[in-house]
């Protein structure tokens, strides 16, 4: 088994119900969450939860909140008013950096990425939470620092090789197409060996073939990775082939909720889409 689907695993085990018990609580859950702008509610009153093992779509037209929610999620946002629960932990109010370390990892819209580094230092990046730094230690370079750099590189190259990236491992991220720029942000991602992984329109400006391929990585990260995912995405092409369930927003709050056929049929979603008739 490999470094990452062992540490996965391990957390699973973790966190799993004991023997003959049923898990009582879903793995993230948001309670009346809200956030205001200079008096605008950005979100209002947005509830939902996601259960472990789910790929959760959120989605609605622009400026609907759904980036404002995984803010929050992140802890970039402070929330003005509800709460939010990570593996029955609140962690309504933790210190952002520690989310990461959590076990909640992101993408995002606009890529974030260090343009002038590799993509192998990007991903090695991602490690970073997963450290035990020592400056003694780390001075010293002793065996436990040596053994711990090459689980982080073993780790690494698994996710390399799990999204196709061992062609570009050593060019820098300024130099690649956009589309393998996406990849490589998912990556590092789940570098950081997520329980619940957070997906910002993963099939933004990427063609027809392209989506296809994150569709299937979407299924392979929650089928062989055994990570939850929540998936912010206008292309409901890949919401329905992918998705267990769908929230869907307009104005900062929620329209509907349910499986996508559900929502992609609910009156009020067509209409946030497409304008009342009357219009």
């Amino acid at each position: 088994m490999s470094v990452i689907a062992q540490e996965s695993a391990a957390s699973r085990a973790a966190s799993a119900p004991a023997p003959g018990a049923a898990r009582t609580s879903p793995l993230f859950e948001a309670d009346n969450i809200s956030i205001a702008f200079g008096g605008i509610r950005a979100v209002d009153g947005v509830s939902f939860d996601v259960k472990e093992g789910e790929i959760f779509a959120i989605v609605g037209p622009n400026g609907a909140g759904k980036s404002t929610i995984f803010n929050l999620i992140s802890r970039i946002y402070e929330p003005t008013g509800g709460r939010l629960m990570f593996a029955g932990e609140d962690i309504t109010r933790v210190a952002p950096h520690t989310i990461a370390g959590r076990g909640i990892a992101r993408t995002f819209q606009n890529i974030e990425l260090f343009e002038h580094a590799t993509v192998l230092d990007n991903l090695l990046i991602g490690r970073h939470c997963r450290s035990r730094p020592n400056i003694f230690s780390e001075l010293l370079f002793t065996t436990g620092v040596r053994q711990e750099e090459l689980r982080h590189r073993t780790a690494v190259e698994e996710i390399i090789d799990f999204l196709d990236l061992a062609n570009y491992r050593e060019q820098r991220i300024s130099g690649l197409p956009y589309g393998v720029r996406k990849v490589v942000e998912l990556a590092r991602a789940l570098c950081a060996e997520p329980k619940l992984l957070l997906l910002d329109e993963p099939a933004s400006g990427l063609n027809t073939e392209e989506t296809e391929e994150v569709a299937f990585w979407i299924e392979d990260i929650k089928n062989d990775l055994g990570i939850t995912v929540i998936m912010i995405e206008h292309d409901m092409s890949l919401v329905s082939a992918v998705s267990n369930r769908v929230l869907a927003l307009n104005n900062g709050r929620t329209l509907a909720l349910g499986t996508p056929k559900e929502v992609q049929s609910n009156p009020a979603v067509i209409e946030a889409y497409l304008g009342s008739e009357a219009e």
